[in-house]
């Protein structure tokens, strides 16, 4: 755990000094575009591939078992946002998150069910680091676009690098453990992009740029979710808002 925290800590040393040197808080600040354009082509080929529905079949599926192989992979994160609410001094939501966690891995046998939030009112406080970037005053930075997990900023990037490497899940697992909650957090997000399905689809091909459609989305929803830690803390945020839902 250590050594992870370690490492994390120069990831972030090396890589958050470019994400403060430029901000367009309201606006679109995209000097990679041709880049990122490359790379969303690359991670919409991939979900044409895997993914995309086919002629006749529905784009969304929310079925029982989808929806309980997402609440497996909701589950499994959220020790990581647990850490994060802490580092960002926020108590409250770590305590319902632990909660939540502990109620749904024995009650809910193992996240398969949700009685933590249908019969004890704790619903799933979302966070990650990112987030805890955003309230300890570091900058959004570019927007980028990264393999397979698609739209960010360079902000976000590292957020998501640190994530995955102070996982509490993944320090606490060893070896067939560590690799059945990996492939349980990928299946969850897997089952995500099914039950958003429609959502996805329509902005990755009906679109007439869906690069550009993808990212105005994402900046305008992630702006939203954080605003209270980057303009105005008393401000509400959704915290399950999807990244594209905001704008139907």
């Amino acid at each position: 755990m250590a050594r992870a925290l370690g490492g994390a800590a120069v990831v972030v040393l090396a890589l958050v000094g470019c994400a403060a040197q430029s901000e367009s808080p309201t606006g679109i600040n995209d000097p990679y575009e041709k880049t990122n354009r490359q790379m969303h082509a690359f991670n919409k080929g991939v979900d044409e591939a895997l993914f995309k529905a086919r002629p006749g079949q529905p784009r969304t599926v929310d079925n029982g078992f989808v929806r309980s192989v997402s609440n497996v992979g909701s589950n499994l994160g959220l020790p990581g946002k647990v850490v994060n609410s802490l580092l960002q001094g926020r108590p409250e939501p770590a305590v319902k998150n632990t909660f939540r966690f502990l109620i749904n891995s024995t009650i809910g046998l193992g996240g398969v069910f949700d009685p933590a939030g249908s019969s004890f009112s704790l619903p799933e406080t979302d966070t990650d680091f990112g987030e805890t970037l955003a309230v300890w005053g570091v900058r959004e930075g570019a927007y980028v676009e990264l393999p397979v997990f698609g739209p960010s900023t360079e902000r976000d990037a590292v957020g998501t690098v640190v994530d995955i490497a102070m996982n509490p899940v993944g320090q606490v697992l060893k070896g067939a453990d560590a690799a059945a909650a990996s492939t349980a957090r990928v299946a969850g997000k897997v089952a995500d992009r099914k039950i958003h399905g429609d959502i996805v689809e329509s902005i990755l091909y009906d679109s007439a740029d869906s690069y550009a459609q993808a990212r105005l989305l994402y900046l305008q929803n992630r702006r939203y979710q954080l605003s209270g830690q980057e303009y105005n803390d008393a401000q509400a945020w959704d915290p399950y808002a999807d990244p594209y839902q905001q704008q139907q």
